[in-house]
């Protein structure tokens, strides 16, 4: 299969692409901030996927079989003083590549996120209503209504943990949702360094973690069988920070005691609330694609996999593969 793949110098995107890629299966990836190596196992094109033009030419030309659109404007700054651009990047490009793929006949998945939910919903499942209490919520629940409406699937993630596998070390330590969280915790703490742990009713505080390489492994079976409709792409168990953090030194046999305890920093603090609790559940996506959800456990045993294959592989400026 052909697989058009948006955003893949990104951290859910270098992973969709490293899924593919290891399913064997032809890729493209548009990338904007990344250089890639001078040799990979797929292709790469700049491209503006808010351009409609550009990005159907790019689908056809490439003959699509699957199209997964996970680009975003990854700034919340920018997204709240330019709001017309930030409808563009998520909407707009959703509405672009969701029908360049209906164009050609491809299957369509939207990457999209708990923060659709309102932090009050705790266990969510694939058909309860959103209710997104920021921007970015907001911006990806209208990305999902027109990827719906064009006949597509939209794939949410839930605290995405996992390597980046575009960038030689993490973008960031700590944000007030769970991305990168194991990571910044396993860098420290193998470091001999502490590390605090936030804790805070303004923070998200229980989610349902997932593996980046997993979800690209779930988007991915979803695209080969042209599945439809709304799935969750997560482990099976909510938890809080303190228990992920917890369960990170357990798996990776680290020492408990530089663990802290304590608010957020207050220069992580966003113009915006953010939902306390996104546990999601996963009726639908276990029965529709005929598996079950992985206990959290599990997936940071396989992390703990992928992590120490990842830091021995020759460093390179591009998705390793």
């Amino acid at each position: 299969m052909r697989v058009w793949i948006s955003g893949g110098g990104g951290f859910v995107g270098s992973n969709i692409v490293r899924a593919a890629v290891e399913a064997g299966h032809d890729v493209l990836t548009t990338a904007h901030t990344f250089t890639p190596p001078e040799i990979t196992p797929y292709a790469v094109s700049s491209l503006d996927v808010t351009n409609p033009e550009s990005v159907a030419m790019s689908i056809e030309d490439f003959g699509a079989d699957v199209v997964i659109h996970c680009a975003i404007m990854n700034d919340w700054d920018r997204m709240y003083g330019d709001r017309h651009a930030a409808w563009d990047a998520y909407v707009g490009a959703t509405r672009a590549t969701a029908y360049a793929a209906v164009d050609v006949d491809s299957a369509y998945v939207l990457v999209s996120t708990d923060w659709v939910f309102d932090g009050t919903q705790a266990g969510a499942d694939e058909d309860t209503p959103p209710n997104p209490i920021n921007l970015y919520g907001a911006l990806k629940l209208a990305s999902e209504m027109v990827a719906l409406e064009a006949g597509g699937a939209v794939a949410r993630v839930s605290g995405v943990n996992g390597m980046h596998l575009a960038r030689p070390q993490t973008p960031r330590s700590q944000d007030r949702g769970f991305g990168y969280f194991v990571a910044s915790i396993v860098d420290s703490l193998r470091s001999g360094l502490p590390f605090t742990v936030w804790e805070s009713d303004d923070i998200n505080m229980i989610a349902t973690p997932s593996l980046a390489l997993e979800c690209g492994e779930i988007m991915m079976a979803i695209g080969e069988t042209k599945s439809t409709g709304v799935f969750h792409c997560c482990g099976a168990d909510p938890i809080t920070r303190r228990e992920l953090a917890l369960l990170t030194c357990d798996v990776f046999e680290l020492d408990h005691d530089l663990l802290r305890f304590g608010p957020p920093d207050p220069a992580s603090m966003l113009a915006a609330p953010v939902p306390y609790d996104t546990s999601l559940s996963t009726p639908r996506t276990d029965r529709v694609l005929g598996r079950q959800a992985t206990p959290t456990r599990h997936l940071i045993d396989r992390f703990k996999n992928q992590y120490f294959a990842e830091i021995s592989r020759p460093k390179s400026s591009g998705v390793s593969t």
